[in-house]
């Protein structure tokens, strides 16, 4: 995945913390979102200070019969100090490589436990 330099967070996000981008042939979904129950931006009122920034990443890619694949990859940034999060550029990049690692990994076990079996079992 590219960096864009000119974004915040290396891509563009919407008003929501949304983005979706193509990587190594898949659809890939990312959402950008801070983990506070507020609708305010304000430090917490217990901790003094502002709640870590989740990155995640995601794709599905389906099949015959209902057979689906997924990958997820999630990075949290934490705040410094008593300062909100900064961007950090490199957040989505790695959440996305994170996932393309896990679908590759589920896509590893899946081969193998179909492998584990055939198409006409043979009676027992």
């Amino acid at each position: 995945m590219d960096i864009d330099p000119t974004q915040p967070w290396g891509l563009a996000i919407d008003f929501a913390g949304r983005a979706t981008l193509a990587e190594a042939g898949h659809t890939v979904y990312v959402n950008v979102s801070d983990t506070s129950l507020n609708s305010v931006i304000a430090p917490d009122s217990i901790t003094g200070t502002y709640s870590p920034v989740n990155i995640t990443a995601q794709l599905t890619e389906s099949g015959a019969n209902g057979a689906v694949l997924r990958g997820v990859g999630r990075v949290s940034v934490p705040p410094v100090g008593t300062d909100p999060v900064a961007p950090d550029q490199t957040a989505i990049q790695r959440a996305v490589a994170d996932a393309l690692a896990d679908f590759a990994q589920n896509t590893q076990a899946y081969a193998a436990l179909c492998a584990q079996w055939t198409s006409s079992p043979s009676p027992e």
